[in-house]
């Protein structure tokens, strides 16, 4: 079953004939075609239509698995208003605004339903290629870590090892997947402190979270490292995190409940006293979004299957002192898991 095949079957389980995509990454996922944001896709019982303007003739033309239609708002809604007349349509209850609401509306006689998440269900579970290029974007990024990781030193500021993480992902040819977090010392204890002008110590521990784009894919990883000689209360942190990290990524396979893999991770932390001080959720999928689901977290019924690719990172963030976060990208196989993330990880 192709994904639009499941795209439709998820849509008869809606109770809707048809669907208006206007998520950019769900427009990718749909067509291939890169410039999502400005693109649409409706999908009904009979296949998929690109909808963009003409600045994108030649590139929808190359990129799009399905037919396209040039056009400008209103002409868009016209001819999809043919397509889709007195039938209940779909709309990206999470995405569309307003007004774009109100543009189909005036358009469209139809039944609008909001729906969530039927495209996001079909990009669970990750193609061959897919997986390819997640491959491809860690590999990248594994390659830039090792580059800069000698200019991990006391007298650099965390800016400037940002630049040289985002120039090497440039230079490689990727895009840089999201904001480049570079946190040391007391900074540390931020989950999304983004490098600033301070400059790194002797015996700061620094978190470095960063990935690449590649082919519209993500990597994802954060490796924790030492400059000079920690102290002893954040070498027990750092051991810590990563007992829980790596007994986490060990428990990955098919069937296995992410809820319990954060539970897992958590356990270990809170018997090492620092439970409350792990702010955030274990981890989550990557794909054409940085996060998307499944959701490692507390709670979460989200059940294990081959394909998907997801994130384990625990963290531990003590105010004012600092913080550790070790996070690695991880496939799930048919009989387990597999590491995408091979830079090592540091014995404190």
């Amino acid at each position: 079953m192709t994904s639009l095949d499941q795209l439709q079957a998820a849509m008869s389980g809606a109770d809707v004939e048809a669907l208006w995509v206007s998520n950019p990454a769900n427009v990718r996922a749909i067509t291939g075609f890169s410039s999502g944001a400005d693109g649409k896709v409706l999908v009904t019982a009979q296949g998929a239509t690109l909808y963009t303007d003409a600045r994108y003739t030649v590139q929808a033309r190359e990129e799009s698995r399905v037919p396209q239609h040039i056009a400008r708002p209103p002409e868009t809604y016209q001819d999809a208003a043919g397509r889709v007349r007195g039938q209940r349509v779909g709309f990206e209850a999470e995405h569309l605004t307003v007004a774009g609401l109100e543009a189909l509306q005036d358009h469209w006689d139809v039944t609008l339903v909001p729906t969530r998440g039927l495209v996001e269900g079909v990009r669970l579970i990750k193609s061959p290629q897919e997986v390819q290029a997640v491959r491809d974007a860690q590999a990248l990024a594994d390659r830039v870590f090792a580059e800069v990781r000698p200019m991990l030193r006391a007298g650099v500021r965390e800016l400037d090892v940002a630049l040289a993480l985002e120039t090497g992902l440039r230079r490689g040819g990727a895009e840089v997947g999201f904001d480049v977090i570079v946190a040391s010392g007391p900074r540390g204890a931020m989950p999304h402190g983004v490098a600033s002008e301070r400059v790194i110590e002797d015996g700061d521990l620094v978190t470095i979270d960063f990935g690449a784009r590649l082919r519209g894919y993500h990597s994802d990883m954060t490796r924790t490292v030492a400059v000079g000689t920690p102290s002893g209360e954040m070498r027990r942190v750092y051991n810590a995190v990563l007992e829980a990290e790596e007994a986490a990524v060990a428990a990955i396979r098919p069937g296995a409940k992410a809820g319990e893999l954060d539970a897992l991770a958590r356990g270990i932390l809170e018997r090492h006293g620092l439970a409350e001080y792990f702010a955030h959720s274990l981890g989550h999928g990557v794909g054409l979004n940085i996060h998307e689901g499944p959701s490692l977290r507390k709670g979460s019924e989200d059940v294990l299957e081959p394909g998907m690719v997801v994130t384990v990172e625990p963290g531990v963030y003590l105010p004012d002192v600092g913080g550790v976060r070790i996070e690695d990208l991880v496939l799930v196989t048919e009989d387990g898991h597999e590491v995408l993330s091979h830079t090592p990880k540091e014995r404190l």
